[in-house]
């Protein structure tokens, strides 16, 4: 039978078999038993050890039962416990642990927090602004603010400071901000004035919509995340947003930063001095159907809908201009180019440096660029100019493009346009994947990878990209790299409106809150 053994760790007495103590080799018991380490007893004869008798308990229950239980264990005390005790195999299972965690991808860089913007007012008087967090409550009958006999616009007691009016849900309804700020206002069916809904950065600016408004921040080392700018109020909730924080010729106002806000139908669009305080809106335009994304090329904004109609605000002529294609179920962009991949299994191709040169007819130039040889519907799109391609920018106008799509049947190709692309000629087929047996959602294509994403459970797969002087290769190809699924669990609350990060692909269910993997 084997020897008990008596320990009092750090006050506490604890009794274990010497077998238990020994079960792992080269650990700290087997020194301290063997003699190896010289020890101290107390007055009734247990062996004194120096350490935390909590952790302790936790190391010989693993000792006697190779299970450790962690539910409201301080995961990095105990490893460091373990380490101490030399306990390796415990030591490995609670780094694991740790590593789980923590996202394999990098850690976080810089974190911050913003101030909660003061909400403008929803009224036609423009003078009227919200000065105040700390109003009472003024109960305004919701058939009286609906009255147009009251004539509640031009009243200068309609509203006060510190009060808001939400137009969403709840018509009519009237809130004290300081509710609204301690999150007191809620129900089945409305949205909080103040929820964060879109957030969009560029260089030290963030672009955060509300459901009514958009604030502009920026980034000061020294002060952290400051507010800027803040719209005018939104009768209709803000679907997307855009923000370019470099602007070209910024004009003799300094005016160097655009913010775009779509919403409907319509889409509008302001420019922004660094302080804020100079502003100057550009201008609201009508793409006549529902705005699906929204973004910058440059200098130029673009608006898409999956109809197939898009608009373009061009920089230098400050023209608002629409054109018609196919259905776009896919989209990407580059440098000066927008790819739009359609419904007819065409790849479309749009060279913002090309226009207002290259106009017929006050219509935007757009090139058929490759034809999938199936016609299948181009779900996903993905571009990657080669590094000589990025040195001899200003004058890519196809060459050396590589671009990774998918379509509708679940195949993956790769078609690329090098300078030994016969002129005249569009992207040639480079290779074909058909891995896939639903509609790819994602595809991305990068100087080393190739990762594709299908709609049955976010099937992954990726590949490995070989490349010789910068240009892809085919010996020896491209290699399988991993295959695994991804279950995303979606926020039951999220507005279905809100499409920010999701092309127009057949499903936009890709990373949100919960990630299981499935190998």
């Amino acid at each position: 039978m084997s020897e008990i053994i008596h320990l009092n760790v750090g006050g506490q007495r604890f009794s274990s078999s010497r077998q238990t103590l020994t079960s792992v080799q080269d650990s700290f018991f087997t020194s301290l038993l063997s003699g190896r380490i010289p020890s101290h007893k107390d007055e009734a004869g247990a062996i004194f050890i120096d350490r935390d008798p909590y952790f302790f308990g936790k190391i010989l229950n693993y000792l006697r039962s190779k299970e450790i239980q962690l539910n409201d264990v301080d995961v990095r005390s105990l490893r460091h416990e373990a380490e101490f005790y030399g306990i390796t195999p415990l030591v490995r299972r609670l780094m694991l642990c740790e590593e789980l965690d923590q996202s394999a991808c990098g850690g976080i860089l810089f974190h911050g927090t913003i101030a909660m913007p003061s909400p403008p007012f929803p009224v036609a008087d423009k003078r009227q602004s919200v000065t105040s967090i700390d109003a009472e409550l003024i109960n305004i009958p919701s058939a009286t603010l609906s009255d147009p006999r009251n004539n509640f616009s031009r009243s200068k007691q309609s509203f006060t400071d510190g009060v808001y009016c939400s137009s969403d849900s709840r018509h009519g309804a009237v809130f004290n901000l300081s509710d609204l700020k301690m999150g007191n206002v809620g129900g089945s069916h409305f949205m909080h004035p103040l929820r964060v809904t879109i957030i969009k950065g560029h260089f030290n600016w963030l672009a955060v919509a509300f459901p009514h408004f958009v604030s502009l921040f920026r980034l000061k080392e020294s002060f952290g995340w400051n507010l800027t700018w803040t719209s005018p109020y939104i009768d209709l909730t803000v679907s997307n947003i855009a923000l370019n924080a470099k602007v070209m010729n910024p004009g003799q106002d300094g005016c160097s930063r655009m913010v775009a806000v779509n919403y409907g139908n319509f889409v509008q669009l302001w420019q922004i001095s660094d302080n804020g305080q100079r502003t100057r809106e550009i201008g609201r335009f009508c793409l006549t159907v529902d705005v699906n994304s929204l973004f910058f090329i440059g200098s130029h904004l673009v608006a898409l809908s999956r109809t197939g109609k898009f608009g373009v605000w061009h920089a230098m002529t400050q023209n608002w201009q629409i054109q018609d294609v196919v259905p776009i179920t896919s989209y990407d962009t580059t440098g000066s180019l927008l790819l739009l991949g359609c419904e007819n299994g065409s790849i479309y191709n749009i060279d913002m440096q090309k226009f207002p040169l290259r106009m017929k007819d006050n219509d935007l130039l757009v090139t058929e660029l490759y034809k999938d040889p199936t016609g299948d519907r181009i779900t996903a799109l993905s571009v990657y100019l080669t590094p000589k391609a990025n040195q001899q920018f200003a004058g890519c106008s196809g060459n050396w493009i590589e671009i990774a799509y998918g379509t509708s049947t679940g195949t993956v190709r790769i078609i690329v346009q090098h300078p030994e692309t016969t002129y005249g000629q569009g992207p040639q087929l480079f290779q074909t994947f058909t891995v896939h047996c639903s509609p790819v959602v994602k595809v991305m294509i990068s100087e080393r990878h190739l990762v594709a994403v299908c709609s049955e459970y976010n099937h992954v797969r990726s590949w490995s990209v070989t490349r010789f002087r910068g240009m892809i290769s085919t010996q020896p190809g491209s290699m399988p790299l991993a295959s695994f699924k991804i279950v995303s669990i979606d926020d039951p609350m999220s507005p279905p409106s809100y499409a920010q990060g999701n092309d127009f692909g057949v499903s936009s269910c890709f990373f949100h809150l919960t990630l299981l993997f499935y190998f």
